[in-house]
């Protein structure tokens, strides 16, 4: 087996767990990070928002409330990184998962993990059309694809255009 690493970006989708199924196929058995990444801090925001000026009813969410919130939403992310190790270990990797709290973009945060990992490879799940002229990347994707420091395998949902 390989030493070198190669990082996943999971979101608990049906193309991010076919990208895993698919980037095995080639990068299997290798060790793997699956990352989800979140962003910590929202529900801080929501509870010290000024609704002075809106016609909005005062927000009763306080600090506690928002704490609360915030650790429910990491445990959320902490389940979907060990849903989506458990997933990449059935299809071959040796893997374990990683929730990430980033206030930066979800591809800048894949990006920055695998520089510092060097990582052999980022996997990433992506909705497109067949062909390679038609393929659509959203943006996560292009982002990663733009600012990878390693090969970046695309997989997931890839229909064909309607005739």
């Amino acid at each position: 087996m390989s030493s070198a690493l190669a990082v996943i970006g999971f979101d608990g989708s049906v193309a991010a767990e076919a990208a895993i199924r698919e980037a095995a196929g080639i990068l299997a058995p290798r060790r793997a990070l699956v990352v989800v990444v979140w962003e910590a801090g929202r529900a801080f925001e929501t509870a010290t928002l000024p609704v002075m000026g809106f016609a909005m009813p005062a927000v009763s969410l306080d600090i506690r409330s928002a704490f609360e919130l915030d650790k429910a939403r990491y445990e959320a992310a902490e389940r979907l990184a060990q849903q989506g190790a458990a997933l990449a270990q059935d299809a071959g990797f040796e893997a374990e998962g990683l929730a990430v709290a980033d206030d930066i973009t979800v591809g800048d945060s894949l990006v920055r993990i695998a520089q510092e990992q060097v990582a052999a490879a980022i996997v990433i799940g992506t909705h497109g059309h067949s062909g390679l002229h038609d393929l659509v990347l959203g943006s996560t994707s292009r982002r990663v694809v733009s600012r990878a420091p390693c090969p970046v395998v695309l997989g997931g949902i890839f229909q064909p255009e309607p005739e």
